[in-house]
C-alpha cells in the first residue's frame, strides 16, 4: 500500500511540474509578438512626428527662400524699397526699350540671364532655388547690355549654389542678412596688375602731360595702318566733321575697320587698338579708362549697315567708279584680277 501511494504522489508531482512547463513555453511564445507589435507602434509614432517636422522645417525653409536673391543670395529686406524681379517671369518694359536699343531678342528673364550673366535658371526647383532676384543683380543686367562701365559687388566668376535644406542650412540659419558666399582666391597677379592700371590711368588724369599732343602722333605710328585702312578723303559725299569723327578711328583717324567698341563708348579699328594696348598699356586711348582686349565687342546691326552703305570713291588711278564701303574689297579684288 504505501509503495502504491508514493507511486501516486510521484506522478502528480510529474503531472504539475509538465503543466507549468507548457504554461511557461505558452507565454514564451506569445511574448515575441506582443513585444514587437509594441515596437511598432512606437516606431509609427516616432515616423509621424519626424515627418511633420520634416515637412514644416521645408515649409519655413521654402518661405526663407523667397527673402532671399535667386543670382547673389542678397537678402530683399536690405533693400529700402524692397525691389523684386520674377526668376521666371517675362522681362519688364525698361529692359526691353534697352534690348531693342542694342538690338538683341529676348523675351523671358531665364533666356536673358543665361546670354549675359551665363546662369541657367530653366532646372530651378522652388524647394531648393529662390524664385525672385535683387534689383541690385538687375542693374547689373543693365549695364553688362548697355556695356557701361559699373562699380556693383557682383560674383561674376562663382554665383551662389543652392543646396536642399540640411541640418546645417545656411538659408533657415542667415535668412535675415542673406546666404553668405564663398570667399573667391583672386590671382595676385592679375589685381597688381589692375592696380597698377588704375594707378596710372588717376595720375595721368591728375597731372597733364605736356606731350599729350604727340602722343596722338606716336599712336599713329604704332597702328602704321596707312596702306591697309581707307582714308576719310576718299568719301564720295562731303559729309559733316561731325559725322567724319564718328566713322573715324580715333587712333589712326581713317574710316573704321573691322571696328569695335569700349566699355568707355569708343570706337577704333580692331587692329590698331590691339597694337596700342599691347605697346601702351590696358587703358582707352582716347579717355584713359581702363580697358582690356576682352572688354572689346562689336557695335550695333545698325550702326555697321550705316558704314557698309557709306559710298567711297575707288582710289585707284583711272577707275573713280563710286562703290558702298561694303562692296569695296569686292571691288578692289577685280582690279587685282586685271592685273
Amino acid at each position: 500500500h504505501l509503495a502504491n501511494n508514493n507511486k501516486g504522489k510521484i506522478a502528480v508531482s510529474l503531472d504539475q511540474v509538465i503543466e507549468k512547463k507548457t504554461d511557461t513555453v505558452a507565454l514564451m511564445s506569445h511574448s515575441p509578438f506582443e513585444t514587437d507589435t509594441g515596437l511598432n507602434k512606437s516606431m509609427q509614432i516616432r515616423d509621424k512626428g519626424a515627418f511633420h517636422v520634416s515637412q514644416r522645417e521645408a515649409k519655413t525653409h521654402q518661405e526663407n527662400l523667397q527673402h532671399l536673391c535667386r543670382i547673389c543670395g542678397g537678402s530683399f529686406k536690405t533693400d529700402p524699397c524692397k525691389r523684386s524681379h520674377p526668376v521666371h517671369g517675362p522681362i519688364d518694359d525698361e529692359m526691353q526699350v534697352l534690348l531693342r536699343k542694342k538690338e538683341k531678342k529676348a523675351t523671358s528673364w531665364p533666356d536673358l540671364l543665361a546670354k549675359v550673366l551665363k546662369i541657367d535658371v530653366k532646372g530651378d526647383i522652388d524647394t531648393i532655388h529662390p524664385t525672385k532676384f535683387c534689383h541690385q543683380c538687375w542693374t547689373v543686367v543693365q549695364k553688362k547690355l548697355s556695356n557701361s562701365p559699373y562699380e556693383i559687388f557682383f560674383p561674376r566668376r562663382s554665383p551662389v549654389e543652392w543646396q536642399p535644406h540640411s541640418s546645417s542650412c545656411d538659408v533657415c540659419g542667415t535668412s535675415p542678412r542673406g546666404v553668405k558666399r564663398k570667399k573667391q582666391v583672386l590671382n595676385p597677379q592679375l589685381s597688381k596688375k589692375l592696380r597698377i592700371v588704375a594707378g596710372r590711368a588717376r595720375k595721368i588724369r591728375q597731372i597733364r602731360n605736356p606731350k599729350q599732343v604727340n602722343q596722338k602722333i606716336l599712336m599713329k605710328k604704332i597702328a602704321s595702318c596707312k596702306k591697309i585702312h581707307l582714308s576719310t578723303k576718299i568719301l564720295a559725299v562731303d559729309y559733316p566733321l561731325d559725322f567724319v569723327k564718328s566713322i573715324s578711328c580715333q587712333i589712326c583717324e581713317h574710316i573704321l575697320a573691322d571696328p569695335v567698341e569700349t566699355t568707355c563708348k569708343h570706337l577704333f579699328c580692331r587692329a590698331c587698338i590691339l597694337k596700342c594696348l599691347k605697346v601702351m598699356g590696358s587703358y582707352c586711348p582716347a579717355c584713359r579708362y581702363p580697358c582690356f582686349p576682352t572688354d572689346l565687342v562689336s557695335p550695333v546691326k545698325s550702326f555697321l549697315s550705316i558704314m557698309n552703305s557709306l559710298p567711297v570713291i575707288c582710289p585707284v588711278k583711272d577707275c573713280q567708279e563710286e562703290v558702298c564701303l561694303g562692296k569695296y574689297c569686292h571691288h578692289l579684288s577685280r582690279h587685282k584680277e586685271i592685273k
